[in-house]
């Protein structure tokens, strides 16, 4: 037994020492013995761990309680468990699991059990139950003419699902099927097919026309022939179900004459000035007259043409018929969309002959109010989804006002005398109108509805559980997160000091120029910075390319010596886990090894990236190894942009992208073998993927998944997917130095292009990489390293600094990967893109001043915002072992040890946990997925961020009050956008101006149309003014779309108004994609010309919970929470002060500035939003108007308060 205890000691030993050797990169038995003699002395896991801090030691959680488990079970004589190693670095995770404590997991798993049953008495609407998709699709009735074709379309099988089913279960039906049954199966098999052959046929006419509904009319026979024959067909219960809803809105009855008071189907035949012809569906040759009176009920119609145009589908009610035969209808009895009645009494009036009291039929009429048809080609065929009408009158002018009797004397004098016009006064009407409380209205107050959701009306402080968000710094107090806070102020301190001296120099060339400017230096330049066109102009060379050839690389890579092993594991496990350093080659060889082991027969074998830049760069890459042009074998799919074809076989995409297809195809089953790559970087889109697959894998046998990450904590995803196998690859690691700052810096740009220049002056040979937070911070070190290296004179290397950020073309990207010329050396500044998504040869220092840029969810703004924060200890990890990959190296963090430890969190808080989750929960319930609370996510998210989540989309319509999915969210989620976007176009379409919304989106999702050349930023300026709208930005992005339209969108005319060209392009294919996804539900695009009206209206229905109105004392308010914020300078309403605007995006700078800011009626944001706004009692203050200050008359040339008794002088 003694002899047992000390080979488990010394096996505890090598293990302990093996650690040592990949963290610490020494292997010494004197270390490991003193790690051990810790472990024996620590309490628990979490004193061993700060114990080997306190020592300088940095090893993963993970190792840190594998090392203490075993310590604590050897020394205790407990029985070791066996350990099972495989070929190529394959470990077992069921031994990695049993090797903790068994009364770890239990314990967790129960405290998460029982706080999950707390959530759910609490907040029943988080833990529903689960419905199937396919009933979800069943309520996606977007064009009610043609339900039959969506009856047969349902009942179709895809080739997919026909191919899988199994002899087995053909023969087991054959069996029990009758000879009757067989019968009728076949009677219906051919009425299917008869139904399959005219829907083709229907769709082929329907193209020709303008009109879509005249498929009810060409069909109509063939409807009542289902019907009669509905007894002899077993009946399908979706089928019933939809007819009973539909004949609840209009029943259809065969009768051989019309009868009064009855309602049909019709048909504008003539739309003479008077009226118009219709002619009566299910009769033959019967048409009747509607005249201009009949119409419409709102206002007065001069000529019916206004309204109605020839083939026009209407419902009408027939009101008399004359001895001769001559009928008269109406049509503003009859609600449009349904064929409902509106006035039931005058119905019954005109059927029994007898007349109702005029009092009772003033009061039956006060309750309806008919909704006004839209104008021909203005309007949506099918049905309203958001249940928003148009208030304007069907000519699109804008409601006219009664003038008062001195106002009408004063102009009809002016028009007697010819010094006005008649027809240039269009506000004039002389005529009563009907509705008299539309004459003065007031300005009404608006205010927050407080009121909850009903299905969240107790889910504030009455749950009893902790609902604060997650913090994303360790210590908020911490000196690493003021520096973070003050980097905004340093860098508007450097942009106005750059833009001082660039004026100063401006006004030294123009005198030496003798005045004239235009002839200097700075208007040649073309608005390119000198540092861009010297190291990324038209074609730079920076040395020779990579003389391997390609085959040569790929077997360079350290995968390639485990190539067998890993294609053993994979045939061996449904679910892989494979970790290896980034630049081992997994992303870009395990899809090829799966093509050679023939996966790719069942099925295409795809790989997510969480980056469109790297699905992009990866698939250009795979394609020229597999020897194929991109788009063909090998393709890849991102936002906006797919390039696949039917022949490709592997795809590269983003996890969002993943996330769509799921919601079409949640068995995913055009895929034999999905790869998650970068799983460590825990996207939000990622963690909903995990549960989605995990779900995936227990219905299909022929799937396969393999998580793949770059860091060494692989038991939490092995643990997550079912105890999976984990294989490591071990990568090309050499010894990185690693030097603390002494003191804690202030300004961690200026320190980091410092520790630049000494590197460059005094350390050996190897580039540089420096990790900055956003763009405007690499531009602007890119361009003071070169400034200051050019002012060292020629005597000193060249420095060529290489910006890296995700806006960055590709093509431009690709130079970072080329090798520097003889005697100079690279800097390339990135973002956080270069920690593991981009492998980049040739480092030999990294520069860490340990900070990124993180999406977080602001509450107080109501949106995600970048936030530049502290990173992770292991973000910190990953950041040196760049500077390990070709040799030894060194890694300069510009921070100390202690805030290191201290003021850094262990791993990045997962996306999940910190951001907006409207759009995920959106997606999720679109799939069926209601209960939320028992959703299997890796972390699950804070309840209060579900609770914001699902009252959003309430406020927006895509929740009813029990918290289900409406028609109007299960058409939402459709859109690859916001929420807050797809209501917006939705709405578009019920206000016929979709056209123009769809526009709008679209230069909505391209940031920085414009551009602003620091040496021509008034002649940018000019050229930008001119397409200033005064409706807002949305209106002006929407000219210069319609600008560039006419002019053959042209890349020169780009230029020359200083737009870039590459971002109208990218405009132009989210457009065409946005079309596309239109034409497939169904919705109707139609242009609303000059009426910019509705599509104002259409924004605030989406955008409604950023309205602001004036405020009196400066700038706005936000009607929501009364916040102070102005409009950008940048903006077409600058200096404007419209009353209310409603803006797309708050800009934290010097103010909270509101960016694309569009007008708006604030009377729009109660009917918009019912549930969200509400009109302020008349009788009682408003919040708004208690939090007003009277501030009292001054001289605005003096002291606001100089008038005070107190700030007077005694004479």
């Amino acid at each position: 037994m003694d002899r047992l205890k000390e080979f488990k000691q010394l096996s505890l030993v090598k293990r302990v020492m093996d650690e040592c050797e990949k963290c610490l990169g020494a292997k010494e038995k004197v270390l490991a013995d003193f790690i051990i003699d810790l472990a024996k002395k620590s309490e628990n896991i979490q004193e061993f761990q700060d114990k080997l801090a306190e020592n300088g030691a940095e090893f993963e959680h993970s190792v840190v309680k594998l090392i203490f488990d075993k310590t604590t079970k050897i020394y205790n004589i407990s029985k070791m468990p066996k350990k099972n190693f495989t070929k190529g670095g394959m470990m077992s995770a069921e031994t990695e699991k049993m090797e903790k404590l068994e009364t770890d997991r239990p314990e967790a798993r129960g405290e998460r059990q029982k706080e999950q049953e707390i959530i759910t008495q609490v907040l029943p609407s988080l833990a529903m139950p689960n419905i199937k998709k396919e009933e979800i699709n069943l309520d996606l009735d977007f064009d009610k003419g043609n339900d039959e074709e969506k009856k047969s379309d349902r009942g179709r099988k895809s080739k997919h699902q026909r191919k899988s089913s199994s002899d087995s279960d053909k023969q087991r039906r054959n069996k029990r099927r009758s000879p009757s049954s067989s019968h009728s199966r076949g009677k219906n098999r051919r009425r299917s097919r008869y139904s399959r052959s005219h829907s083709r046929e229907r769709k082929r006419r329907r193209s020709f026309s303008r009109d879509p509904d005249k498929k009810d009319r060409r069909h109509e026979s063939r409807r009542r022939h289902r019907r009669d024959s509905k007894s002899r067909s077993p009946s399908d219960p979706r089928r019933d179900r939809h007819s009973r809803r539909r004949e609840r809105d209009w029943k259809y009855t065969e009768e051989s004459q019309p009868k009064i008071g009855s309602i049909y189907r019709g048909v504008v035949r003539n739309v003479p000035e008077y009226g118009a012809f219709v002619a009566l569906d299910g009769f033959r040759r019967k048409e009747g007259l509607c005249h201009v009176s009949q119409i419409k009920i709102e206002g007065r119609l001069r000529n019916a043409s206004d309204m109605l145009r020839k083939f026009d589908k209407v419902f009408v009610k027939v009101i008399a018929i004359k001895e001769d035969g001559k009928i008269s209808l109406s049509m503003k009895e009859v609600d449009q969309v349904t064929g409902r009645d509106l006035n039931p009494a005058h119905t019954e009036e005109l059927v029994t002959g007898k007349e109702q009291d005029p009092l009772e039929q003033l009061h039956e009429r006060g309750h309806y109010r008919n909704p006004v048809r839209p104008k021909y080609g203005d309007a949506p065929s099918g049905p309203n989804i958001t249940g928003i009408t148009n208030d304007i009158n069907d000519t699109g002018d804008v409601k006219r006002v009664r003038r008062n009797s001195n106002d009408m004397w004063e102009i009809t004098r002016l028009q007697g005398g010819q010094v006005m016009d008649k027809d240039n006064d269009l506000q004039i009407d002389r005529t009563v109108p009907e509705n008299l409380e539309e004459l003065d209205e007031e300005d009404q107050e608006l205010e927050r509805n407080e009121e909850h959701a009903p299905f969240l009306r107790f889910s504030k402080t009455k749950t009893g559980i902790s609902l604060s968000p997650i913090r994303i710094a360790k210590n908020p107090d911490g000196s690493l997160n003021r520096v973070a806070m003050k980097q905004g102020q340093f860098l508007r301190e450097r942009k106005a000091d750059r833009e001082q001296k660039l004026k100063e120099l401006k006004e030294i060339e123009q005198e030496k120029s003798g005045g004239f400017a235009s002839s200097t230096g700075f208007n040649n330049r073309g608005g390119i910075p000198e540092w861009k066109k010297k190291t990324m102009g038209e074609k730079p060379e920076y040395g020779r390319k990579v003389s391997q050839s390609m085959r040569e690389q790929k077997e360079g890579l350290p995968i390639y010596q485990l190539k067998a092993d890993l294609i053993q594991a994979i045939n061996d496990n449904r679910i892989l886990v494979v970790i290896g350093e980034t630049g081992s080659g997994k992303t870009t060889q395990m899809t090829q090894y799966m093509v050679e082991m023939g996966l790719h027969r069942r099925g295409r074998i795809g790989c997510t990236q969480p980056r469109r830049v790297a699905a992009m760069s990866v698939a250009k890459r795979v394609s020229e190894e597999f020897g194929c042009r991109i788009g063909q074998e090998v393709g890849y799919c991102i936002r906006f942009e797919d390039c696949t074809s039917p022949s490709t076989i592997i795809k590269y995409m983003t996890d969002g992208m993943l996330l769509r297809e799921a919601l079409i195809d949640s068995e995913l089953n055009q895929y034999s073998c999905i790869i998650l790559d970068e799983a460590h970087e825990r996207t939000l889109d990622t963690d909903v993927l995990f549960g989605l697959l995990k779900k995936a894998m227990s219905q299909r046998d022929d799937l396969k998944l393999i998580v793949t990450s770059a860091t060494l904590d692989a038991v939490k995803f092995s643990e997550y997917f079912n105890d999976s196998f984990i294989f490591r690859i071990p990568g090309r690691m050499f010894p990185v130095k690693v030097l603390f700052s002494k003191a804690p810096q202030s300004d961690y740009l200026e320190d980091a292009l410092q520790t630049v220049q000494q590197i460059h002056l005094n350390e050996p040979r190897g580039d540089i990489l420096v990790f900055l937070t956003g763009q405007e911070e690499i531009d602007t070190a890119c361009q003071v390293l070169y400034e200051r290296m050019k002012a060292l004179g020629d005597d000193v290397p060249e420095l060529i600094p290489l910006p890296v950020y995700s806006a960055l073309p590709s093509d431009l990207q690709s130079k970072i990967f080329e090798p520097a010329p003889e005697g100079s050396r690279k800097c390339i500044v990135a973002t956080n893109i270069a920690e593991a998504s981009l492998t980049i040869d040739g480092i030999f220092y990294v520069v860490d001043p340990g900070f990124a840029k993180i999406k977080v969810y602001n509450p107080k703004l109501g949106m995600d915002t970048l936030e530049i924060a502290p990173i992770s200890q292991a973000s910190a990890n990953q950041r040196a072992g760049r500077a390990g990959r070709t040799g030894p190296g060194k890694c300069y963090r510009l921070y100390t040890e202690d805030q290191f430890h201290n003021e850094m969190l262990p791993s990045t808080v997962p996306e999940i946990q910190r951001t907006n989750l409207a759009n995920t929960v959106l997606v999720l319930k679109a799939m069926g997925i209601n209960d939320l609370i028992h959703f299997d996510f890796m972390d699950p998210p804070p309840i209060q961020t579900l609770i914001t989540a699902m009252e959003e989309l309430y406020n927006l319509g895509a929740l009813d009050d029990e918290g289900l999915l409406t028609k109007l969210g299960r058409i939402m989620a459709e859109f690859p956008l916001a929420p807050q976007l797809s209501k917006m176009l939705l709405t578009s379409v019920d206000l016929a101006c979709s056209e123009e919304a769809i526009t709008i989106v679209a230069m909505l999702s391209v940031q920085n149309i414009f551009y602003r050349p620091r040496d021509k930023q008034q002649q940018a300026d000019q050229k930008r003014a001119k397409f200033f709208q005064p409706d807002g930005d949305h209106l002006t992005m929407l000219c210069v779309y319609d600008m560039w339209k006419q002019q053959n969108y042209s890349t020169e005319w780009c230029f020359d108004n200083f737009i870039q060209a590459r971002g109208l392009k990218r405009a132009q294919d989210v457009r065409k994609q946005l079309i596309s996804i239109m034409e497939r539900y169904k919705l109707k695009v139609t242009t609303c010309r000059n009426d910019h009206k509705r599509l104002r209206k259409a924004i605030a229905a989406g955008f409604f919970t950023h309205a602001a109105k004036k405020d009196q004392q400066e700038g706005y308010r936000t009607v929501a929470d009364n916040q102070n914020v102005y409009i950008h300078p940048s903006s077409s309403l600058f200096n404007k002060n419209p009353d209310c605007v409603v803006y797309h995006e708050l800009v934290m700078t010097s103010k909270e500035y509101m960016r694309d800011v569009c007008c708006i009626d604030a009377k729009w944001l109660t009917e918009v939003a019912p549930k969200y706004f509400k009109t302020s009692d008349k009788n009682t203050i408003s919040k708004r108007k208690k939090q007003e200050k009277i501030v009292p008359l001054h001289n605005k040339y003096e002291d606001p308060d100089a008038w005070r008794l107190s700030r007077r002088k005694l004479e």
